[in-house]
């Protein structure tokens, strides 16, 4: 057996990063921009009023001073012509300020008719302009990889980008293997149980941006088995569930090394999730997920979403260990990294459930975080600080 490093490590090996396609922006939510981007104008591309009010030129303001008012600038319809002094146009949020004016009066600061306004007393004497690149001057950088996000989209919409280039979302083909398996919405019989793990995996597997498909389930004959997986070729990522351990049915490494697999590992030292197989069929990654609802879906927490990440192109590195007080006291860890369930409480403590049996999936629903217990760690008191994943 290898450590959860050690397989991390040896996935990333075999990420294979995803070709790069040009996308319209709108369908671009969730994608990583793999190509860096320079705006070509600035944002606002003009000095713009940052309120309704009166532009004027500053040099006579004070309070009582009266200026005519000469025209009007609205947001797309701005004053064409310069003004002078003790001159002011009519200006509203967002348009841009005439020629030779350099401050904006609020308009609850004048007392204004259609021809004059007269400044009041205690007037604002800020300028109320924004400057032309204010919020982005021409030539403003985008830096790759990024996931785009409601807030990168806007941004770039603002730098005049309808098309970008991102990388393309790895396709991963789901095997589900087991006789007693049935799809949700079928009829199992007596002695059959509802293929759950390929719809937990394929949900999670699409949070991270790639494009899942659920490949029929293969029986436990290797002709069944071989026939599926010689399905998922065109797959950036095949994922087989179950099947992986050493029983008398567990076939998936006899099938895959008929398909002249590369091997990377088989077993890590963590639990749950000790029966993982990771390598290469030619170009297409491959990972035997255990068979067991909770342990499928750990080890993809653990695994698959940090593999998918690297094969976009974004750093390739372990979901984010956080730091919490465990709110009770817990035993000396065995030979193996322990991933448990846990809730955090509203007072910032992590609670693990009582039953960490690897097919109670109810209790991982109920769950927020797998709290980690290092290899062979000692005993721990309450309140003691651990590391945990949120899930």
């Amino acid at each position: 057996m290898i450590s959860v490093t050690e397989a991390l490590e040896k996935l990333f090996l075999i990420a294979k990063v995803t070709p790069v396609e040009t996308v319209e922006l709108k369908k671009c939510l969730g994608r990583v921009l793999a190509k860096p981007l320079e705006s070509t104008r600035s944002n606002p591309p003009f000095p713009s009023s940052a309120m309704d009010g009166y532009a004027i030129d500053k040099a006579n303001l004070k309070s009582g001073a009266e200026f005519k008012v000469i025209g009007e600038s609205a947001a797309g319809h701005s004053y064409p012509k310069k003004i002078n002094k003790n001159e002011a146009v009519r200006i509203f949020t967002g348009s841009r300020v005439p020629d030779g004016a350099n401050l904006v009066l609020m308009q609850e600061d004048v007392e204004a008719d259609k021809k004059f306004i007269i400044v009041k007393e205690n007037f604002d004497k800020k300028s109320n302009i924004r400057l032309e690149g204010t919020d982005f001057s021409k030539g403003y950088k985008v830096k790759t990889p990024l996931i785009l996000g409601a807030k990168e989209i806007s941004l770039l919409a603002a730098m005049n980008f309808a098309h970008l280039s991102v990388r393309k979302k790895p396709t991963v083909a789901i095997i589900s293997t087991g006789d007693e398996l049935v799809f949700p919405g079928e009829s199992p019989k007596a002695d059959q149980i509802i293929a759950s793990n390929a719809y937990g995996i394929a949900a999670l597997c699409k949070e991270c941006g790639a494009e899942p498909r659920i490949l029929p389930i293969a029986q436990d004959n290797l002709k069944s088995i071989e026939y599926i997986i010689g399905l998922a070729q065109d797959a950036d990522l095949i994922i087989t569930i179950g099947g992986a351990s050493v029983g008398k049915y567990d076939l998936i490494n006899e099938a895959t090394n008929n398909f002249g697999v590369d091997k990377s590992f088989h077993k890590v030292a963590m639990r749950p999730g000790k029966p993982l197989m990771a390598g290469k069929i030619n170009e297409t990654a491959l990972v035997g997920l255990p068979g067991n609802p909770v342990s499928a879906l750990v080890c993809g927490y653990v695994f698959i979403q940090p593999l998918i990440q690297a094969m976009l192109g974004l750093e390739k590195k372990s979901a984010p260990r956080l730091m919490a007080p465990c709110s009770t006291s817990l035993p000396k860890n065995g030979p193996r990294e322990h991933y448990m369930r846990a809730v955090l409480l509203p007072n910032g403590y992590l609670e693990p459930v009582e039953n960490q049996d690897s097919a109670r999936l109810a209790l991982l629903c109920d769950s927020d975080a797998l709290l980690i217990r290092a290899a062979h760690a000692e005993a721990i008191p309450a309140k003691t600080q651990c590391e945990y994943i949120k899930i």
